[in-house]
This record gives structure tokens, C-alpha cells and sequence, in this order.
């Protein structure tokens, strides 16, 4: 009897150890479960650009993700396309001015160098002047008059690049135009200088030697101590022992000849050196102050020289 007991409780105690573990092993699965959904859920970023459900094309914060995410990988135009979806649906989130940074910092980060396509720098000219009218005041508003400045800085200096191209090719008037160009709109900053002097030797080889001389007068008045300013000064004793001629005719030229932009693959093919032309040395250009590009396009006029000016 006693030991049939025993058999029965032992029985017993076997069954409910056996239904104890089976709770526990239950409850230790949970936690799992649990883990692996941690883990999708911090892959999400991977799936902002799957599928084409509401919530990703109106979700402001799935749309920043997916622009930040083409940034990040330097995908430009489409972190663009992000950034301007998500100001079109949600202008007066707290990250919209932030959005507006960005799609014009991508604008600028497009461009590749001073011969090239200036495009992406107009357009991001455009982007950041639309942040600061936009979003007076914001926190990026410093960053931004930085980046205006850059801006045109890259303008300057692609406008010299070009000039230098016409004066190699002997198209003095349409390099003239450049250097005029850079002097209107850039005067006070350091690619001044060499644009003065590229714009006296413009004229001079046209055979308008005062209005050299007048040009290289302002160089020593208004740059005495740059790096062109000893060129300048030797030209001009040179020219003031010459007597004074008429200008050379010059054919006229239409606006779109004058003002035409050659090709990149033009302007790299044409490679003559400066010390062939016994001109002064490069790597002169620098930072240069936000200005307006609209006077970029400034209509022709006529000039003492019988061309189109």
C-alpha cells in the first residue's frame, strides 16, 4: 500500500516537472519572437524604398529618410526629388527649412568643376536664395550667405575660364565681354585683379591701347599689391612709349558669337600654355562676394571700336 502511494505521488511529481518545463520553455520563446521583430524593425531603413503604399509617399518622415538616404550615398538628383516632394506636402514642417538646405546643397555638390555645365550652380544659387526668403531667420540662414558666396565664387571664376579660352583662340571681343563681366559683378574680390589685366591685354591686342592704358591705370590704383599688378605696370610704361593709333577695325560679330559658351570639350582641347603667351601665372582666383546673376546677360551696345560691344 505505502509503496503503491509512493509509485503515485512520484507519478505525479514527474507530470507536473514535465508541465512546468513545457510553461517555461513557452515563456522563453516569447523574448525570441520578440528579438527577431527588433531586428526587422531596425532594418526599416531598407524598406523606405520598397512598395508604393500612402504612408511612404505622404509620411514626412519616410520621405526625409529616403532623401537623406540619397545623399548619404551621393545620389544627388533623386535626393533632390525627395527633398522637394517632402516641401511640397509638408512646407510648414519643423524640417522644412532643413529640406530646402539640403536640395540646394545637392544642387551644389552636382557640379563637377569651373568647366563645366554652370547649371547645377544657378540652380543652387536659386535654392539657397529661396531658403532665405522662405525660412527667414533659420538656422541654417549663415550656412546659406556661405554658400552664396562659394556659389559665385565658382561664376567668377568660370567666367575668367572662359575669357582666358577666347584670348588663346584670339577672340579678343568675346573674351573682353568676360573680363568686363567679372569686373561688374566682381570687382571686390580677389579675381578682380587678373580680369583687369586679361580685359587691358584684350584691348591692347584690339588696338584700343588708351583704353588699355585706362584699364591698367585702374589695376595700380585699385590692386597695387596683387600678383598682376607688376605685369600691369611694365604694359602700360610699354604702352605709354607708343604712340597713340585708331583701333584696329574689328569685325562685328552677333550677339550669339560674341556671347556664345564654347563646349567643355572645346575648352579642354584648347590647352595652349600661359608662358607661351608671356602672360601672368595662374592660380590667382579666389573666394569672390554674392552678387545677382541677372546682369549675367547684359544686352549688346555698339562701341567706338565699330563692333558690337
Amino acid at each position: 500500500m505505502h509503496r503503491g502511494y509512493s509509485s503515485r505521488l512520484t507519478l505525479v511529481l514527474v507530470i507536473s516537472a514535465t508541465t512546468l518545463a513545457w510553461g517555461f520553455g513557452g515563456c522563453s520563446s516569447t523574448p525570441k519572437s520578440s528579438s527577431t521583430d527588433k531586428k526587422v524593425l531596425s532594418n526599416s531603413d531598407e524598406q523606405i524604398f520598397l512598395g508604393d503604399t500612402i504612408e511612404k509617399n505622404y509620411d514626412p518622415n519616410v520621405i526625409m529618410k529616403r532623401g537623406e538616404a540619397f545623399y548619404e550615398k551621393e545620389e544627388f538628383p533623386e535626393a533632390i526629388v525627395e527633398y522637394q516632394h517632402f516641401l511640397d506636402l509638408h512646407r510648414s514642417h519643423l524640417l522644412a527649412s532643413y529640406a530646402q538646405f539640403r536640395m540646394a546643397e545637392s544642387h551644389l555638390r552636382i557640379a563637377k568643376s569651373i568647366d563645366r555645365d554652370p547649371d547645377p550652380i544657378y540652380k543652387a544659387i536659386g535654392a539657397f536664395e529661396k531658403l532665405r526668403k522662405d525660412f527667414p531667420g533659420s538656422r541654417y540662414d549663415a550656412q546659406a550667405l556661405q554658400r552664396l558666396d562659394e556659389c559665385h565664387s565658382w561664376l567668377a571664376q568660370t567666367h575668367l575660364f572662359v575669357g582666358q579660352f577666347y584670348f588663346r583662340r584670339e577672340s579678343y571681343l568675346a573674351a573682353a565681354h568676360r573680363f568686363d563681366q567679372i569686373m561688374k559683378d566682381y570687382s571686390d574680390k580677389p579675381v578682380a585683379p587678373e580680369a583687369l589685366y586679361y580685359l587691358a591685354l584684350s584691348y591692347k591686342e584690339m588696338g584700343a591701347n588708351d583704353w588699355a592704358s585706362e584699364k591698367l591705370m585702374l589695376l595700380a590704383e585699385k590692386y597695387p599689391t596683387s600678383e598682376v599688378a607688376k605685369d600691369g605696370k611694365r604694359l602700360l610704361a610699354k604702352l605709354q612709349r607708343t604712340p597713340s593709333a585708331s583701333p584696329a577695325p574689328v569685325v562685328a560679330q552677333s550677339p550669339d558669337q560674341a556671347q556664345a559658351i564654347p563646349s567643355a570639350g572645346n575648352l579642354l582641347a584648347d590647352n595652349t600654355t600661359r608662358s607661351a603667351l608671356a602672360l601672368p601665372s595662374a592660380g590667382r582666383s579666389a573666394a569672390v562676394e554674392t552678387s545677382s546673376t541677372a546682369s549675367l546677360s547684359q544686352r549688346f551696345v555698339s562701341c567706338r571700336l565699330g563692333a558690337w560691344c
